[in-house]
């Protein structure tokens, strides 16, 4: 009896690299699962075009949706933290920092830029979530109070587009202080009857939430923004209570009137120009 031997070896998977799918080409939404073409996604400003959901975006991708022609003359560009309390949990301050520099290429959580909307002038400050979770620490809060200030004084509309974790702990109270440091420009700008926007983006938490982001003339979020001071199962451990569905997103704080729009990220530009106008910003 003959016996045979397989010599043929597996086909292997192709080597070349150009006849592979570049990564980050498709992405899949988590709201519906839908799978996007990148440049499609692009195309919608990061909104997913089946069910809505709006994907995180970077300050310097906001600036650009918002401002005119998509250019702003940027303001207190170098500020940058140190580390004053020589911090140190499970990696040192420092190394947080420099991780967060190299990955949005800013030097802290936020830009500022000054330019047109829709032919109106306004100054943009813009929070980045990437650089530690968008925190307010020292160098933040300096940068928000010289943009009102900035504002008052060129009688222009400021409008903050928070993107935050809160105040960042590894500054300790000098984080802290700067919700005071804000809020004090905020009331003269107020006074002068020159108008204050805030846009609330996923998520808005913490010392941010509890300061500048709920005392705009007008408040606008996301759809389906996660706003909020503290987690939910910190609120339910102290109240001993149930929370309702979708209690911290933005929907919710409309109904209860904790806010007085929530716009899509593709009508953003058109309302606040609108906003602005009615508010009696010269264009």
């Amino acid at each position: 009896m003959a016996w045979f031997k397989k010599d043929r070896k597996p086909i292997e998977a192709a080597k070349d690299k150009a006849s592979r799918v570049p990564e980050g080409l498709w992405v899949k939404c988590p709201g519906c699962g839908q799978v996007i073409y990148n440049k499609d996604l692009l195309s919608t400003l990061h909104v997913c075009p089946k069910c809505a959901h709006h994907f995180r975006i970077s300050a310097f991708e906001r600036l650009k949706i918002l401002f005119d022609g998509g250019k702003w003359d940027e303001h207190d560009r170098h500020l940058a933290s140190t580390d004053p309390l020589d911090f140190t949990d499970t990696k040192p301050y420092k190394a947080r920092l420099e991780s967060g520099r190299r990955t949005t290429g800013l030097a802290d959580a936020i830009i500022v830029g000054s330019g047109t909307i829709e032919g109106g002038p306004a100054i943009i400050a813009a929070m980045e979530y990437e650089f530690i979770g968008g925190s307010m620490g020292v160098v933040v809060g300096e940068k928000i109070a010289r943009a009102i200030e900035r504002g008052l004084s060129q009688k222009t509309p400021v409008i903050i587009v928070s993107c935050s974790g809160g105040a960042r702990m590894m500054e300790g109270t000098l984080s802290l202080m700067q919700m005071a440091k804000i809020c004090g420009p905020l009331a003269r700008l107020d006074r002068a009857g020159v108008p204050y926007v805030s846009v609330l983006t996923d998520p808005t938490t913490g010392g941010v939430l509890a300061s500048y982001a709920m005392l705009g003339d007008l408040n606008i979020a996301e759809p389906k923004a996660q706003i909020g001071f503290a987690g939910p199962r910190v609120i339910e451990q102290a109240i001993r209570q149930k929370l309702p569905e979708g209690f911290q997103r933005s929907e919710f704080l409309l109904d209860k009137g904790m806010l007085d729009m929530v716009v899509d990220r593709r009508e953003l530009k058109s309302v606040l120009a609108r906003a602005l106008r009615f508010m009696g910003a010269s264009s």
